[in-house]
Order: structure tokens, then C-alpha cells, then sequence
């Protein structure tokens, strides 16, 4: 057949589609609203008047995002406001519903379900958050939560009951009374730290076959253009694309979607995040070294130069007493706090009576960051020594330390203030019955970096030969279905770690000791690694001070807001609700 003639067919059969939803029919609600709990999607085909649209789009609420879908002529929508709003640059696609083949059953590490409880709306919004989303509106979408027309569902990890993807969907014979009843999806995400594979492929399949059992006809979708990952799996799945647009406002959320690229774009996620909370407030922002972090904020007559959430606020002195992990602990324990025990590095004799005296130590660099060259729970001298000449390549000098159990609490005090709290776990990899642990630490780390804008990564060296071999495993093993294999020992961000907030359970103890350690080292913003056997007992050990802490980390804590405070105090009342 010929390919041009395909091509056309295949055009006019997805217009067709597309046009099913267009015309009035008898039943259907005019100029209907639908309220989605991140913003309101106005159905397009249900108004004769694309003033009425555009009237419609005008009256979003702050901190919300509303959605102007199913126009064939989004033109005319925009010429009545050209100045406040925009042509949506997404594709939308459908899934004909009679034509989907459920996928059989299989053993996943996680379950899809439907919105049950407050909780689960926190955890939705703390997905949002870390993807850079609009959040829910927590009332309403509890308020709401037995609505047919909006349907909430959930991924939840199996062990943990962690709450790992979300997506929504909007059933068009409720929102809209369509005589052609059909569905979409919407505000699909996957929480960054997600180790299990498919879990937005099976929130997709999982509202697919609802709005199937419910007799709907199809489920339309809308994806930005680039978004190539999320179209990969859409047509995977069967989507066709259809000739239908979105309308949206002008405004501070939308702004990538309609501007030109900014030297702002060029920022890692740390520094975005504060770059994002002072234009929100009108602070001025000029990006000095985007690759490098470095930028300047201005407001009032003053201005701080900052790279990400160091800033000329941090004293070199102070700088230096987080730097050198020596001096760290040293001031940290005349100061009356629980710190472990160190030496440097020196011969073989000194280094294995340091060993004999703890048991179990850890081998670092003085001065490194983001988790380079070190090791971790050594009990060997010959591990010692490798771990040694590992860590030597990133500090001449090397320090031993002695290894204290617990988990890996990391806490964020900005102007002597505890603003958040979480535990850091240790790169781990689910078993699928198929892949050798290398295949799956590509992919974990694929998706890692995916989802960190390439912050995060699994290295393969011999501190993952290492753990492997802990367990009896190498990176040529086939784990069992289901089985979680930590690949890290350490629990550091760029290395594959994953944090997991705990602001609300920290013990008051663990709050007063990271207080006053801030405090000790004379540092307005710190990130204080604490070991602790619980997040909510008073026992613990410091072991770092960190001048420079990853603040888009700990979402949807404020710190991004506490930093600004900080910089420019007389801005805090003007704070909004935007994400």
C-alpha cells in the first residue's frame, strides 16, 4: 500500500476521533468546568463561544493551572487575550478503548490503588512537589474523593507502603455529560526515588481498564511535545495522536512553556529551586556560572552572591570548619555533641590498631563532597588499605572513622532553625527474575538521573563490587523477582541514594543538637548527616557538617522560602502559594 495514502488514512481516521467529542449533543453540559484539584480543565467542546473560553481561562486562581482542552481552534481563544494567554505546546493523544488489550497479571513490587486517606494526599502533593507539578488542593480533593468524574490513584510499594506514582482520571460522562462517553488522564508522575520499574505504565493500564469497565469509549491524554519518554510509553500502549489543542494562561507556572530560555534554564535543581522562590517575590536574579551554581540576588539596594545555598553569608572560616570533617568533629565534640572517632590515615600499624580499637571503621577523604571516595562498615585491614588508596585520590589526606550503626538522617538548619529532615537510604535495585544486577543498576540509574536532571547516578566501581560481594552476589547475578539488592553502602544523593522525608517524626533531642551545631560552627545554612538508631529517639551521632546542602531535596519542606528569608528578610510577607 502506498505510504503517503496510509498516512493519510491514518490522519482522517484519528480526525474522525478527535471530532466525536466536538459537536453538542443532547445531554451534554455547556460551558462545563471541571475543578481537578491542581487547576480547573475547561472542556473546550462544550462552548460555542471562544470568548467564553477565554473569559473562563481569565479567571484562574492563584498557584493554580488551569486547562483549556478539546479546541479545534485555539487560535480564536487566544486572539481575545493574545496578551495573557497561549497555545499549549503539548500533543494530544487517545486510546480507543475497544481496541485495548489489558495486560496479564504479573508480580510487581508495588499495587495500584485508589485514594484512601489524608495521608495519601500529602504524598501526592510531595510527588508533585519533587517533579516541579502544580499541587492539589488538599480539602478539596479529600472533599471529593468519592467523585466519579475525578478519580485519584495511587502506586504503593508493597513492603514499606510508601506511595511511589500517581495519576488522575477524569470521566467525561460526569465532567461533561458527553454523548460519546469517554476519559482522560491527567498529572501522571512517579516519585524521583522509585526504584521499581513501570509504575507509569501501570497507573495508565490501571485507568484504562477502569473507565473500560465503565463502558467509556476512549482515554485522551495530553503530553508536552518533548516529553519523548512519556509519548515512548503512550504508544506503546496503543495512543493515537489526534488533531485536538490546549489553551493556557500566561503566568509564572506556564512561563517555560511560552518564553524564550533564560540563563536560568542553564541552573541544576538546587539552584533553580532558589532562583524559582525569589522571582516569585520580585527579588532580581542574574546567573553569574550556570554550569557551576553561581548566581546573584537582588532586592532593595542589596545583594548576595550565592552558589545554590552557599552564599556570602557563610564565612570562609565557617566554610572551613565544614570542609576539613576533622574540624568538624573535633569543635562539634567540645561543644558537648555525640561525634564518632577519628584519626588520619598513616602506616599500616596505626591503621590497623584503629581498626582493632572500633571493630568496624570508615574510610573518607578530609575535604570531598557528594559522597566521592568513600568506604563504609570495613573490618578488614586489607579493605582498609584499598579504601585508603581509593579515597586518596580525591584528599591526600584521609581520614578513618569509627563506623557507628544507624540510619542516615540528614538535617537542614537555616538561621540556627531546623527547617527539614530526612533519612537518606543507600542505592537499591529490585530483582525482575531476568536482568543481571548490572542491567539493573543501568536502568535504576537511568531513571535516577531521569528524574534528578542527571544529579543522580549509581557508579559501578569497587565499592559496588564491594557491597555486591557483602552479599554473595556480583554484578553478573540474576536476583529473584522481587528481591532488593542494595548496590551502595554509603547513602549519598549522587551516588543513587534516595531521601525520605521525616520532618514531622525528628525527636526533639535531634532537633536541640543540630540547633546548637549550627551554632558551634558559626554556619547560617547547613546540612548536618547525623546517624541514628530511630528518627524519633533522642540517640545519635554527627559525623559531617555539610556549607553547601542540596535544598530542592527536602520538598515539599520550605527551604528554599527559609533560605530567602534568610538572604532578604523584608521579602518573607511576600511569599505565595505558587509551586
Amino acid at each position: 500500500m502506498n505510504t503517503a495514502v496510509t498516512k493519510r488514512q491514518h490522519a482522517q481516521r484519528a480526525l474522525r476521533l478527535a471530532r466525536s467529542t466536538l459537536p453538542h449533543e443532547p445531554g451534554e453540559r455547556r460551558d462545563a468546568v471541571v475543578h481537578c484539584g491542581w487547576g480547573r480543565l475547561i472542556g473546550g467542546h462544550t462552548f460555542d463561544d471562544p470568548a467564553a473560553v477565554a473569559q473562563a481561562l481569565l479567571a484562574e486562581q492563584p498557584g493554580e493551572r488551569d486547562i483549556a482542552f478539546y479546541l479545534d481552534k485555539p487560535h480564536l481563544v487566544v486572539s481575545h487575550a493574545p496578551q495573557q494567554l497561549f497555545v499549549d505546546p503539548s500533543e494530544s493523544f487517545r486510546l480507543p478503548l475497544a481496541a485495548y488489550v489489558p495486560q496479564r497479571a504479573r508480580r510487581q513490587g508495588f499495587t495500584i490503588r485508589r485514594l484512601r486517606s489524608r495521608a495519601d494526599v500529602a504524598a501526592i502533593n510531595a510527588i508533585y512537589r519533587a517533579r516541579r507539578m502544580v499541587p492539589v488542593d488538599p480539602a478539596q480533593v479529600w472533599r471529593e474523593r468519592a467523585d466519579r468524574a475525578n478519580v485519584y490513584v495511587l502506586a504503593e510499594d508493597r513492603i514499606t507502603g510508601e506511595v511511589l506514582g500517581v495519576a488522575m482520571g477524569l470521566d467525561h460522562a460526569d465532567a461533561f455529560g458527553d454523548a460519546q462517553p469517554g476519559s482522560s488522564l491527567w498529572a501522571l508522575a512517579v516519585a524521583p526515588q522509585a526504584s521499581h520499574p513501570g509504575i507509569g505504565e501501570a497507573l495508565t493500564r490501571y485507568l484504562a481498564e477502569l473507565f473500560l469497565a465503565r463502558g467509556r469509549a476512549f482515554m485522551d491524554v495530553s503530553v508536552l511535545y518533548d516529553n519523548t519518554q512519556a509519548i515512548a510509553l503512550y504508544r506503546k500502549l496503543g495512543f493515537q495522536n489526534i488533531p485536538v489543542f490546549a489553551v493556557k494562561r500566561r503566568n509564572a507556572i506556564n512561563a517555560p512553556l511560552f518564553t524564550e530560555s533564560s540563563p536560568e534554564d542553564g541552573l541544576n535543581p538546587y539552584g533553580r529551586i532558589i532562583v524559582d522562590e525569589a522571582q516569585r517575590r520580585g527579588i532580581r536574579v542574574e546567573v553569574v556560572d550556570a554550569e557551576n551554581g553561581y548566581f546573584k540576588l537582588s532586592h532593595g539596594g542589596r545583594s548576595v552572591t550565592c552558589r545554590e545555598s552557599l552564599s556570602e553569608l557563610t564565612s570562609a572560616v565557617a566554610m572551613s570548619r565544614c570542609a576539613d570533617k576533622r574540624v568538624t568533629v573535633r569543635l562539634l565534640a567540645q561543644a558537648g555533641l555525640h561525634v564518632p572517632a577519628q584519626t588520619l590515615a598513616a602506616d599500616a600499624a596505626h591503621n590497623e590498631a584503629f581498626l582493632r580499637a572500633n571493630g568496624a571503621i570508615v574510610v573518607k577523604p578530609v575535604d570531598s563532597e557528594q559522597g566521592k571516595g568513600i568506604a563504609v562498615n570495613l573490618t578488614s585491614i586489607e579493605e582498609v588499605e584499598t579504601a585508603i588508596e581509593n579515597a586518596s585520590r580525591f584528599d591526600e589526606r584521609v581520614l578513618l572513622e569509627q563506623f557507628c550503626e544507624g540510619q542516615d538522617l540528614r538535617i537542614v538548619v537555616i538561621n540556627h532553625q531546623v527547617v527539614a529532615a530526612a533519612v537518606r537510604k543507600p542505592a537499591t535495585v529490585v530483582g525482575d527474575g531476568t536482568s543481571t544486577v548490572a542491567e539493573l543498576i543501568d536502568k535504576q540509574s537511568r531513571r535516577r538521573a531521569a528524574a534528578t536532571g542527571g544529579e543522580s547516578r549509581i557508579p559501578v566501581d569497587g565499592e559496588t563490587r564491594r557491597c555486591l560481594a557483602g552479599q554473595g552476589l556480583t554484578l553478573e547475578d540474576v536476583p529473584p523477582y522481587g528481591q532488593a539488592v542494595p548496590v551502595r553502602r554509603t547513602a549519598n544523593l549522587h551516588t543513587g541514594g534516595t531521601i525520605h522525608d521525616v520532618t514531622d517524626q525528628l525527636h526533639p533531642a535531634l532537633k536541640v543538637a543540630a540547633e546548637h551545631a549550627s551554632r558551634v560552627l558559626d554556619i547560617p545554612v547547613t546540612g548536618l548527616d547525623f546517624l541514628v538508631p530511630a528518627v524519633d529517639g533522642p540517640d545519635y551521632v554527627i559525623i559531617e557538617a555539610n556549607e553547601r546542602p542540596g535544598l530542592a531535596n527536602h520538598e515539599p519542606q520550605p527551604t528554599a522560602q527559609r533560605f530567602v528569608d534568610l538572604l532578604f528578610p523584608a521579602t518573607a510577607s511576600m511569599e505565595t502559594s505558587a509551586p
